[in-house]
């Protein structure tokens, strides 16, 4: 386990008066919380948030380090604290990969993601815990529904930290399902916009062909809100069409339920809800997908191998399995997925949006997997905005609902994720 560094004691006179202390601070939980409290309230509330992340880390073991950064006096995120995952860099504070190897390793420049945030005002609380180097190697961290569960990965600590309330929201990156599966796990909002939105200068590679960098909120409403603060356009409210798969991926019997539940959901709400026969397309989308991220993984990580060797654990896997990849065979699982994606945006001219699981099942029991992106990592290949919002369940561990639209329509997706979360709310 990575060593957990907590700098607390966030004070007026120790912080230069940018955490002015309240006698009775309000409790802010969600963004929407956040962004109505007036500036004399989100100071107030930082420190009782920190101290709430040091209670309530304590079994989650969401978090890598927390050393809250001051952010500018103005601006869209003015005060308000957010996450970032631990393969961004973070001038001054612990940038360790997930990994043993990197340990106690200290950034010494922030990326462009972490920069924009300052200057529009975020409070940077410190780094959340990943997958070593955002692949597969579970890491420590429990999930706050259920701590018997994994909280899904490779952005583990980001997911866990939201849906721990512990702050309103959370930088993670997704090559294959890094953060859609993970938002599924653990019941909040994950949304990973098209391939490119977002600067990943100052981001660890893994397979530059799908690495995105992508965010997690509590509900919709709360991503939506994020997205304008960001400067990113939302569009108009416009009804679509919904696609969903007939017949149905594999996935396990909870998902398969829910998943029709929702479909149920929405047609009784009068949306369209149309099938559209892409499961098989899924499969071979996946596999294709699987073969470029070794390829371009073990590339990468090719000179770090030589290094460390097995101290690397499953990135020492990737790089010997990436490697007897051919070029001929990378090459084709890339036309494989351009034949897809031209399919996929003949699709979207009549279903805008289409539906699919966000994840095979609930979060497996235990800490030995992560789970399976198959549900995601074709839509990451694609390059297309993918969000998940949580369904209705009851008591039961937390399922997603993942609905994805064509490149570049980011503003559509994000829009029907709240009017379908609206919809399965009121009937759920």
């Amino acid at each position: 386990m990575h060593r957990r560094t907590f700098l607390f004691g966030i004070t007026a006179a120790t912080a230069g008066g940018w955490l002015a202390r309240a006698a009775d601070p309000p409790r802010l939980v969600s963004l929407s919380d956040w962004l109505r409290a007036s500036p004399r309230e989100r100071a107030a509330a930082l420190q009782p948030m920190a101290d709430r992340i040091r209670a309530a880390d304590v079994p989650i073991h969401a978090w890598v380090q927390v050393a809250p950064q001051k952010g500018a006096s103005e601006g869209s995120l003015s005060g308000i604290p957010y996450g970032a995952k631990d393969i961004i860099e973070t001038k001054g504070l612990s940038t360790e990969y997930g990994s043993p190897v990197y340990k106690g390793r200290i950034a010494t420049e922030d990326a462009r993601i972490i920069v924009e945030l300052r200057q529009r005002g975020a409070v940077l609380m410190g780094k959340t815990t990943t997958a070593a180097f955002a692949q597969s190697s579970p890491p420590a961290t429990r999930n706050p529904r259920n701590l018997e569960h994994t909280p899904g990965g490779s952005s583990s600590g980001s997911a866990a930290a939201v849906a721990a309330d512990m702050v309103p929201f959370a930088l993670g990156t997704q090559t294959g399902g890094s953060i859609l599966r993970p938002a599924s796990f653990c019941g909040v909002t994950g949304f990973k916009p098209t391939f490119g939105t977002l600067p990943l200068d100052g981001v660890l590679q893994y397979a530059k062909s799908f690495d995105t960098l992508g965010l997690f909120t509590h509900t919709p409403a709360d991503m939506v809100a994020l997205w304008t603060a960001l400067g990113r356009p939302v569009g108009a409210d416009l009804p679509v069409a919904f696609g969903a798969p007939e017949p149905m991926p594999e996935v396990e019997r909870p998902m398969a339920d829910a998943f029709q539940r929702a479909l149920t959901a929405l047609r009784r709400k009068g949306v369209a809800v149309v099938p559209v026969d892409i499961a098989p397309m899924l499969v071979k989308l996946f596999a294709a997908s699987r073969v470029v991220m070794d390829y371009e993984g073990a590339r990468f990580h090719e000179a770090r191998y030589k290094q460390y060797g097995d101290r690397l654990g499953s990135t020492a896997e990737l790089v010997r399995r990436g490697l007897q990849v051919s070029a001929a065979a990378y090459d084709a699982a890339r036309g494989k997925i351009d034949e897809s994606r031209q399919r996929v945006t003949e699709l979207y001219k009549t279903t805008p949006v289409i539906l699919v699981p966000a994840a095979t099942g609930p979060a497996p029991r235990g800490l030995a997997s992560t789970g399976d992106p198959r549900m995601n990592g074709p839509w990451t290949a694609l390059g297309v905005p993918a969000i998940t919002i949580p369904m209705p369940v009851g008591n039961a561990l937390p399922l997603g609902l993942q609905l994805t639209a064509a490149p570049g329509d980011d503003a559509r997706v994000l829009q029907a994720a709240v009017h379908a979360a609206a919809m399965l709310q009121a009937t759920g």
